[in-house]
């Protein structure tokens, strides 16, 4: 049952990523890669708060593997963003790459750590 609800989420996350980086991508340059940084923040953003509900008894076990690990897990994307910050160095923006990956890393874990908090302040009783 689980993995079939993590499933239906991927289902539903990968379609959406893909939709929302060419959205960007279609109104910002591209010599830095907004789309999928934006992607991760709120796949981040999003993971922290279900986890968050999930902590606070509000999200059961079934309703976090189809949000976090299935939707969250199929809309973030980990691979493009090492892709990506490895095609920047390569093409000579090593600044661009170097900033690319501090900001992403830091600002994805405060994201998913506002959502934690978030949730427990909101719903805990």
């Amino acid at each position: 049952m689980l993995m079939f609800a993590a499933m239906l989420g991927a289902a539903l996350g990968a379609p959406t990523r893909w939709w929302l980086d060419a959205f960007i991508g279609a109104r910002h340059n591209r010599a830095f890669p907004w789309g999928t940084w934006t992607i991760n923040m709120l796949g981040s953003l999003a993971l922290g708060w279900l986890l968050g509900a999930h902590s606070a008894g509000w999200l059961g076990s079934a309703w976090l593997t189809l949000l976090g690990t299935g939707f969250c897990g199929g809309f973030t994307t980990y691979s493009t963003f090492s892709f990506e910050t490895v095609r920047l160095w390569e093409q000579g923006a090593r600044r661009t790459a170097v900033l690319y990956l501090v900001v992403s890393l830091g600002s994805g874990l405060a994201l998913a750590a506002i959502g934690w908090q978030l949730a427990l302040l909101l719903l805990a009783g």
